[in-house]
């Protein structure tokens, strides 16, 4: 199937070029108050002259940036992609090993996962839509020109400040997912209850026992490409993908039938509420309106589903944070309450931390996400 070359994605930012003079007069500020004329807002905040040129230089020179950002996140090797490394051990697993194993995930779906998921923290942009005003529109988000964002683009960090100010959805690593079969969960049949941009599909059709992976997300693009890709890739594996979320697929009769007792394996890492929200008119936390609500409706009904398909000796795994109380005005604890309604029909077996960074503009400790394992 198509990936995206470079010099589409370079497309994607084509501007008019401007002198500097020309920029100072017609650039904006996006601050909290609405567009402000780039000169007016340098006086309102003393912001010097030559600092403004240096960005100007970064924007006239914008490709020089976007190669370097395509070669290392989007980049797909030429003979395509296939996990030649050996798996990660147990106790070992880091969702950010071998991290450019994530470029054909992020390739596939860059547009959901650079623009159109966006935050549930308030004011944290995307990833796209900023570049795309800075580089085509000359509108600069206010936080480009803070005293510290501007001292780092003037040391050449422009990228820096990107990363550390602008949402982009995460992703998990296939490599991860490859590794996680291969060292714990050893499974042959698999189903997962979202697709996580492709990536569980990829790291599992990956492992060369495995022979059939079912898995339903609600983003139709995601649904569209993974189908795709696996029927251009493992031709000889089953894969069966369902557009629809999960907690209806338990509610159809079909399904429910069908795969009764079949799996031996149900992975995936689930929606942490509202840390990130999707592009679709399935969005859990659009049809569910409160936290307890959500938990009901989408995920103790999922989880009856997963009980229900999974065969007598198999395993269920997730990858869960505590996200919430540190991260968003309302409190809760993923962590502790979805594993409470978890327990009401599997049995813990085991949990082990999974090494990750920091997540956009969310610190946390490296251990926070934790794999954890039921037997049923």
């Amino acid at each position: 199937m198509k990936l995206l070359q470079l010099d589409e994605f370079l497309r994607l930012f084509h501007n008019k070029p401007v002198s500097f003079t020309d920029f100072l007069s017609i650039a904006k500020v996006r601050a909290s108050g609405g567009l402000v004329p780039l000169k007016e807002y340098m006086k309102r905040r003393n912001i010097d002259r030559e600092k403004i040129k240096t960005l100007y230089e970064n924007i006239k020179n914008k490709d020089e940036y976007l190669t370097r950002f395509y070669n290392l996140s989007l980049r797909v090797p030429d003979e395509g992609f296939h996990i030649m490394d050996k798996p990660m051990k147990n106790k070992q697993l880091n969702n950010n090993e071998l991290s450019t194993y994530k470029n054909v995930v992020r390739n596939l779906h860059y547009k959901g996962i650079l623009k159109d998921t966006k935050s549930g923290i308030e004011g944290v942009p995307t990833y796209i839509d900023v570049i795309k005003d800075l580089y085509v529109n000359y509108i600069i988000d206010y936080k480009i020109v803070t005293p510290s964002a501007l001292h780092y683009i003037e040391e050449g960090r422009l990228g820096s400040v990107y990363s550390s100010f602008y949402f982009r959805a995460s992703i998990m690593n296939p490599y991860l997912v490859y590794s996680l079969n291969k060292s714990v969960l050893k499974g042959t049949k698999i189903f997962t209850p979202t697709l996580g941009w492709s990536s569980y599909c990829l790291g599992f059709l990956e492992c060369e026992e495995v022979v059939e992976y079912v898995g339903t997300d609600v983003i139709p693009d995601v649904c569209k490409k993974t189908v795709e890709y696996a029927k251009e890739n493992y031709k000889d594996k089953t894969t069966t993908i369902y557009c629809q979320p999960s907690e209806k697929l338990a509610r159809t009769p079909s399904f429910m039938n069908k795969y009764k007792g079949h799996f031996d394996v149900v992975f995936f890492s689930p929606p942490y509420y509202k840390l990130e929200l999707y592009k679709s008119d399935n969005q859990s936390t659009d049809k569910y309106k409160t936290y307890e609500e959500w938990l009901a409706g989408y995920w103790e009904e999922t989880i009856k589903m997963c009980h229900h398909v999974l065969s007598s000796k198999g395993k269920m795994c997730y990858i869960l944070s505590g996200y919430g109380s540190e991260n968003t005005k309302e409190q809760y604890d993923l962590l502790e309450d979805m594993n409470k309604i978890t327990k009401k029909y599997f049995k813990l077996t085991g949990t082990q931390p999974m090494h990750n960074k920091d997540v956009h503009m969310t610190k946390h400790k490296e251990t926070a996400e934790k794999i954890i394992l039921f037997s049923k």
